[in-house]
């Protein structure tokens, strides 16, 4: 940016033929409508300007984007201003009159300078999502540890309880009882006890599959055909909510390399969440789309929604928003870690009041396994 045409125009041609694309302006308000427009990686400054000056432009630059380097040109009698520029934020700066050889290896440590941080964050980012994982892992190593012993410590009193209240129901049920006044509320009671033993043997059972690997069988899996069978599993629901299910499978787009036991599990879970989320009349979709190695499947639905404080939670272990009698917390949590194991990806998005989005990421053949 500069008021003189002439050395602005003079010194983009050279730059051009350099091999950069200078895109020029005469002042501080013309450079940052043209930056609101097209953001830019490094801007040359003239100090000495009318109306807007390099400084106070400078200043609006690194408050728009502080990744933007700036270079400043002054006068040989301006080197205060420069130095006011540095403090700033600028890059550096040059004074005038500017040799382009000068100028085009300070805009060429400008980009390496971009570089670098881009570098440093990629760095930083890859160190804190390797932290994470290896506090997941101890975090989850310490559950499966503590989960075996807590399952088969809750099952042998479940399994008394179970054969008590088996037996409470058998003397409630016989001739000598039927005309005890308390006799229906004495079977509701057992009935709750019941309830509740499923609710606990279901999580005992989850825990013992979480910390036993399975023994995984891989194949070709045709996932429409899955999603077939899962649905078949799910229709009566689905019937008497008036579910609309949206196919948009694309037939060569629907083979993946899986275990297909373990893959029905994660589709159950995933189809059964949509099916109570979505409201009568509702519906969901089915998509899938493939890069090189794998094929990625959407299940999308219009349903109630998950918070968004909620989404980074949802594949924790025992997290629910489900009451005590609807959910163990564990169902996304097995799903995330079958995935895992299936060497794929599942992330989600979601609005709530608007639905929720699932993304399967999965090997196509055993080939982009390897």
């Amino acid at each position: 940016m500069d008021d003189e045409e002439g050395f602005r125009t003079a010194i983009a041609r050279r730059l051009g033929k350099r091999g950069f694309v200078p895109v020029q302006a005469s002042t501080g308000e013309e450079c940052l409508e043209i930056l609101g427009r097209e953001p830019m990686d490094v801007v040359v400054l003239d100090v000495k300007m009318p109306g807007m000056n390099g400084i106070d432009t400078l200043k609006a630059i690194k408050l728009r984007n502080e990744k933007t380097q700036v270079i400043l040109l002054t006068g040989n009698a301006a080197v205060s201003d420069g130095v006011e520029g540095i403090k700033s934020g600028a890059f550096d700066y040059l004074t005038k009159p500017v040799e382009i050889d000068h100028l085009v290896n300070k805009i060429n440590q400008a980009f390496e300078m971009i570089r670098l941080e881009e570098e440093k964050q990629k760095e930083l980012e890859y160190r804190e999502k390797l932290e994470k994982k290896m506090i997941d892992t101890e975090r989850l190593a310490s559950i499966g540890t503590m989960s075996t012993g807590i399952a088969h410590e809750i099952n042998n009193p479940l399994a008394i309880i179970n054969e008590s209240a088996g037996f409470m129901k058998q003397v409630i049920s016989s001739p000598e009882m039927s005309l005890f006044s308390q006799k229906d509320a004495l079977m509701k009671g057992i009935e709750k006890i019941e309830n509740s033993i499923k609710r606990a043997s279901k999580i005992t059972h989850q825990l013992l599959g979480h910390v036993k690997k399975p023994e995984l069988q891989f194949s070709e899996v045709n996932i429409k055909a899955l999603l077939y069978e899962t649905f078949g599993l799910l229709k009566r629901e689905i019937k008497d909510k008036q579910i609309n299910i949206n196919w948009e499978i694309d037939q060569k787009k629907n083979i993946v390399w899986s275990d297909p036991y373990q893959l029905r599990q994660v589709l159950m879970n995933l189809l059964n969440n949509a099916v109570h989320a979505v409201s009568e009349n509702g519906s969901i979709i089915l998509s899938t789309s493939e890069t090189n190695e794998d094929m990625i499947l959407e299940i999308k639905d219009n349903g109630i929604g998950i918070p968004k404080e909620n989404l980074g939670k949802i594949f924790d272990p025992f997290f629910t928003t489900k009451s005590f009698d609807e959910g163990t917390g564990l169902g996304l949590f097995v799903v995330h870690k079958i995935i895992a194991n299936l060497n794929g990806k599942i992330d989600v998005t979601s609005t709530v009041g608007k639905g929720t989005s699932f993304y399967i990421r999965l090997p196509k053949t055993n080939e982009s396994n390897r």
